[in-house]
């Protein structure tokens, strides 16, 4: 048996050294190899981000052609900007290199769908008016312009479901992506709320593209490819807010086929209303609230915060009319798209009056919301026949602006605008077929009360009989939630201001009524099973009832010129309503503006802003 040998120190010292040094030289060289790579993926980075600045200047510029050379050379870069960060892979099982791996395949998926959607639209450049040169188009007539358009749409979209999937794969990728592995800030740079709002906003994008597929689709034969439709346009003053929007003040019957269209009608709400031989009974909520008004007429039918139940109730009166046609889809427009239209396509004469987006003095509004409402409500010592139907002769005749220039130079700023128009409801679409009803619900186009299962508020102002005086009123929103143990309190206060003076009613002298004291019936949803504490501000009694969905606080309030009215209104809500992290949902009303916003959570501001759209909160 060999005898035992106990290590001397210093030899064991020595081979700790040795086993220090490798493990020094080891993680050394990986550190290395580690630095040189990302020293590669950032020297490529930056020469992606000015390619990808190039890409985007091609796309502003509407040029075809110029936007594929730099996809193209877009691709090359971020082919060697992938090729570079390659070598990181094999160190996936780190958190960060995975969410890097998935951000590069995400890319990968977004570039197939550019260069698919580039490739889909190429033959018909001229037409979308990305080519210089496009003769082929803008030799055609107004009216065939349109035909083609539709016609051709049809081959355009063929890879729709393609890019679609290409979509779905990146948002996959995007969404394995963790923000809370990362610090909230590097230095003084924000990182986490960066991450958070880049996933939120692609997968909002994402998920917008994934729903319109089924409407986009159906273009061809929504413009009467296969089959004549008929579209019932129903304009909405928002300068007297109703609960859709505004108060219905003419309207327009058209009908399309196969991209030609053909205006049959466009009078004033009154043609309908005079057509119906007897009127039922006004509800309810107009004998309490309107001024004399005891039956029950078209242009007071939108009652409904949900544009589909409004629809509902115009339709039991609108099937009564001797002027009654057979529709296929409703477009309620209200008075920004005029306004909109005319700065795109610059002034435009109707019935000898020229119209303009330029700000009127009189109003301190755009000159063509003055020059209608005097048009239309100013009294005269004779009968105007058909008053309210210049609204639907100024839209034809914009409308035949937007098809008569070349497709370059207007069209798409028209797309991005009414795009935005239907974001921020000034446009809502309603289809009878089911299908594409559902479609459009999904887009949140077809003003539809939503379902949410978080905290939830929607303010929904009605101006019953209160002259014009919603072009003068501005209206600020300040939400309060506190939340203690098992309760949640919230407080809703709703601030109108009209610093204007009151205008001249005196209808003997020929006044314009615009400015005078707004009548407001306002109904405030909230999650059902939600408890009132108190309503103030109401002159009359506050009702609560459930409707839609939601628990609804009801009241009524005015609001004088050179005055302002509150209505504070405190509640609980249930459980169920109360996620972690924290989430509410402020529903926007159709027709309103640049409404302020205010969203504190236990007395820390979490939203400062404009409710210009739907805006869903979250605190983190």
């Amino acid at each position: 048996m060999k005898p035992f040998h106990f290590e001397s120190k210093g030899k064991r010292k020595k081979k700790v050294r040795f086993v220090l040094l490798i493990a020094l030289v080891f993680f050394g060289l990986i550190g290395l190899y580690i630095y040189t790579l990302v020293s590669g993926i950032s020297s490529k980075g930056k020469v992606l981000i000015a390619s990808a600045r190039s890409l985007k200047t091609s796309f502003e510029q509407n040029d075809l052609d110029q936007m594929q050379k730099n996809l193209d050379e877009f691709s090359k870069k971020y082919e060697e900007f992938k090729n570079a960060g390659k070598g990181l892979y094999v160190f996936s099982f780190i958190p960060y290199v995975a969410d890097y791996k998935n951000g590069i395949e995400a890319g990968d998926y977004l570039l197939s769908a550019g260069q698919e959607s580039l490739k889909s639209i190429a033959p018909y450049a001229d037409l979308l008016g990305l080519k210089k040169g496009e003769v082929s188009f803008v030799e055609k007539s107004a009216e065939d312009r349109l035909q083609t358009a539709v016609v051709t749409l049809d081959k355009v979209l063929s890879k729709v479901d393609v890019i679609s999937e290409d979509i779905r794969q990146a948002e996959i990728r995007i969404d394995k992506i963790n923000p809370n592995r990362y610090p909230e800030k590097f230095g003084k740079t924000e990182v986490r709320s960066r991450i958070q709002n880049i996933k939120e906003q692609f997968s909002g994008l994402a998920s917008l593209f994934v729903d319109a597929k089924p409407l986009v689709k159906q273009i061809p034969d929504m413009m009467g490819q296969n089959k004549e439709k008929t579209y019932l346009v129903l304009f909405q003053n928002d300068k007297e807010l109703r609960a859709t929007g505004g108060f219905l003040t003419a309207y327009t019957v058209f009908k399309v086929k196969n991209g030609k269209i053909r205006v049959e009608r466009s009078k004033d709400i009154y043609t309908l209303d005079n057509s119906i031989s007897v009127h039922p009974a006004a509800p309810k909520e107009i004998l309490t609230y309107h001024k004399d008004v005891s039956k029950f007429y078209i242009r007071d039918s939108n009652l409904s915060p949900d544009f589909p139940a409004s629809v509902e109730l115009f339709q039991e009166l609108y099937q009564k009319s001797g002027e009654r046609v057979d529709y296929d889809g409703i477009i309620a427009l209200d008075t920004k798209i005029l306004v909109d239209l005319l700065r795109i396509f610059g002034d435009t004469e109707v019935r000898g009056i020229r119209f303009s987006a330029e700000t009127d003095k009189r109003c301190d509004c755009p000159q063509v919301i003055y020059k209608l409402l005097d048009e239309i409500d100013r009294p005269v010592g004779y009968i105007k026949e058909d008053r309210k139907g210049i609204l639907g002769d100024l839209m034809h005749a914009l409308f035949y602006k937007a098809i008569g220039f070349s497709p370059s130079k207007y069209w798409g700023t028209l797309v991005q605008d009414m795009f935005k128009n239907l974001q921020e409801k000034h446009i809502l679409v309603y289809f009878v077929d089911s299908d594409l009803q559902k479609s459009v619900e999904k887009l949140n186009f077809a003003g539809k009360m939503r379902a949410y299962d978080g905290d939830f508020v929607h303010i929904n102002n009605v101006n019953f009989a209160g002259a014009k005086a919603n072009l003068f009123v501005t209206e600020s929103i300040t939400s309060k939630t506190t939340t203690a143990g098992d309760k949640t309190t919230r407080e809703v206060a709703i601030e109108y201001r009209n610093p204007y003076r009151h205008s001249d009613c005196n209808l003997e002298r020929g006044g314009l009524c615009l400015n005078a004291t707004l009548r407001n019936w306002v109904r405030v949803y909230v999650p059902k099973g939600s408890q009132l504490i108190d309503f103030k501000g109401s002159e009359k009694k506050v009702q609560t009832y459930d409707d839609l969905g939601k628990t609804v606080f009801e009241g009524f309030l005015r609001i004088n010129p050179e005055g302002k009215a509150h209505a504070i209104v405190s509640y609980t809500i249930p459980k169920a309503s109360v996620q972690n992290p924290y989430r509410i949902l402020i529903q926007k009303q159709p027709g309103t503006y640049n409404q302020k916003l205010r969203i504190d959570l236990n007395g820390r501001n979490i939203f400062d802003g404009v409710l210009d759209v739907d805006r869903e909160i979250k605190a983190r």
